[in-house]
């Protein structure tokens, strides 16, 4: 594993944002602390970057952000108005709609792209970012210090450039963990505590738990209610293609299982069998939904966000909104515990790993982009610890208290907010802040980077329903559910090794995830005594494919990475 950072990042760094934009200072000994937007003032109050006299030129920047579910801010939210106000920056989102990867090509056909962009392999494919190392080497210390440890990872392993500024997965200082982001069996709080807090381990158990509920509870607040969901749409098919290889107690390699530093596609395995066809007896027991399969994201979204769906297949991050809108209801019973499970007791899990670079994700800056200097510029000036406090906390007095001795912590009325998706909207940046570079651990400080990771604050936050789940269990957090992470192996994860447009791997990979669309529904939905025979035809046709180019491509990178990563 790379080492976590313990440095100091640098602070108090005077940057005047200008359409031509020029540093007034370079080093740290030409910095002043006092010169530091302050995020415990208002926006209407923070001190701007530089003196009261200097002239602050606006600045827009065009954002495309290639996820669904966000939504334009208002004019007024306080967190970009102080952007606007103190620095000059003003972002012009663009939120997809649709299918990612369609709008991606549209995008490339016709060269038709904003000023940053986030990741998409097409988008790097077609060349459409410029590389980034220059412009950080010369105009953004705080970002080639944040990136110091990891910067060989960052860099395409075609070319060595780097292209891309990760969003997550570079830590500072003290990291708690209260917050469980990653993969899961997931199941509502209700479930636990209608069945007395049972220890589930094994996916028998966990289904059995579904279907004992919901013959209980036919409705939830007069909806039919949901036995197990999956999502299965556009590049979120982790819910149907990923939990077999965390069943036999492996990661989250993706498409793969890697052992002794060898990757092998697992969907045509017997262990992957196993899985559906246990949902194919999932199915025909009535557990299912059966729109399953043609839903889409928002779809899915609104049936997590109404509380009806007892479980699923998926990754925190990916659903965190509807926990957001089921807190907003104060449907905290209705919200989901994670469950790390295991084909047998055997079997230790290895679902939770120790944070890794969040490599292929995050910003790009776009060839078309007219001033790359002013951007890289601006992302530095909002890495500096107090413009991430105001992105994360808040501001001081409003959205956080800060004691005698320093600890941040929030009221009641607080936390509610900040689980409140309209107030959010005017009240936060999420959509920039989910994919900006930050800062994870803690700040200098001492407080935790996130609200939910301070353990003082973690606790005073929970729900009667949390506390009591969390007690019975003798745990402290939800992460408590998983088995401590091994270190990371050097090559891990594979899941965000690139495989290359046109190429025979890239070709191989779309053809897996074309069959597993077509043929692990069938054989879910198929009829009693005919899973076999779909299965059977879905083996086949995955030996027509070169799979052999698939997994050299996955072998190569690994090896890549053990040489170039290690240290």
């Amino acid at each position: 594993m790379r080492k976590k950072k313990n440095s100091v990042l640098v602070y108090g760094f005077s940057l005047v944002l200008m359409v031509s934009m020029v540093l007034s200072g370079c080093s740290k000994s030409d910095s002043k602390a006092s010169d530091e937007p302050k995020a415990t003032n208002a926006a209407t109050t923070a001190s701007t970057s530089g003196t009261d006299t200097t002239k602050v030129e606006p600045l827009t920047i065009s954002v495309y952000i290639g996820q669904p579910g966000y939504q334009q801010p208002p004019s007024d939210n306080k967190v970009y108005k102080a952007m606007q106000e103190k620095l000059g920056i003003t972002f012009k989102f663009d939120f997809l709609t649709g299918d990612s990867n369609q709008k991606a090509g549209v995008m490339i056909a016709g060269e038709d792209y904003p000023d940053l962009m986030t990741a998409n392999t097409k988008f790097t494919d077609a060349g459409a970012y410029i590389p980034l190392e220059d412009l950080i080497e010369q105009f953004a210390p705080n970002l080639k210090q944040h990136y110091e440890d990891v910067w060989n990872a960052m860099k395409d392993p075609k070319d060595g450039h780097i292209y891309l500024l990760p969003n997550f997965g570079v830590y500072q200082g003290k990291v708690n963990s209260t917050y469980y982001s990653g993969p899961a069996f997931w199941v509502q709080k209700a479930v636990l505590k209608d069945a007395g807090y049972p220890t589930i381990k094994t996916l028998d158990e966990y289904f059995d738990l579904i279907k004992t509920y919901k013959e209980k509870n036919p409705t939830i607040d007069g909806k039919p209610s949901i036995g197990f969901e999956i999502l299965n749409y556009d590049w979120r098919n982790w819910g149907l293609l990923n939990p077999p290889q965390h069943l036999i107690g492996h990661p989250n390699d993706g498409g793969v299982v890697v052992n002794d530093g060898v990757a092998q596609i697992f969907t045509d395995k017997d262990f992957s069998k196993q899985y559906y066809q246990k949902l194919n007896e999932v199915n025909q027991a009535g557990l299912l939904d059966k729109e399953s399969f043609v839903q889409n994201y928002d779809q899915y979204m609104a049936k997590l966000s109404g509380g009806t769906v007892i479980g699923m297949f998926d990754q925190h991050w990916n659903f965190q909104t509807a926990e957001d809108a089921l807190a907003t209801q104060g449907k905290y019973d209705r919200q989901y515990v994670p469950l790390p499970l295991v084909y047998d007791k055997a079997t230790k899990d290895y679902y939770r790993d120790i944070p890794v670079l969040n490599l292929n994700n995050g910003f790009g800056i776009s060839t078309k982009a007219k001033n790359p200097e002013a951007i890289i510029k601006a992302l530095d000036a909002l890495m500096s610890e107090d413009w991430q406090k105001l992105m994360n906390w808040g501001v001081e007095g409003q959205d956080y208290q800060v004691d005698a001795q320093g600890i941040f912590s929030r009221t009641d009325e607080q936390r509610k907010n900040a689980t409140d998706a309209t107030w959010k909207l005017s009240n936060m940046a999420d959509a920039f802040w989910q994919f900006a570079p930050k800062l994870e651990g803690s700040y200098t400080d001492g407080n935790a980077t996130l609200p939910g990771d301070q353990p003082e604050e973690f606790y005073a936050g929970l729900k009667p329903v949390d506390k009591e789940l969390l007690d019975a269990y003798g745990f402290k957090s939800y992460v408590d559910f998983f088995s401590e992470p091994p270190v990371n192996p050097v090559p891990y994860p594979a899941w965000s090794i690139t495989i290359e447009d046109n190429t025979p791997a890239k070709i191989a990979n779309t053809k897996l995830n074309e069959l597993g669309y077509k043929y692990l529904p069938q054989a879910i939905m198929a009829k009693s005594g005919e899973f076999d025979s779909v299965w059977q035809k879905y083996v086949s046709e995955i030996k027509k494919i070169d799979v052999k180019a698939y997994e050299d491509r996955i072998n190569e990178q690994i090896q890549w990475r053990i040489e170039h990563w290690s240290k």
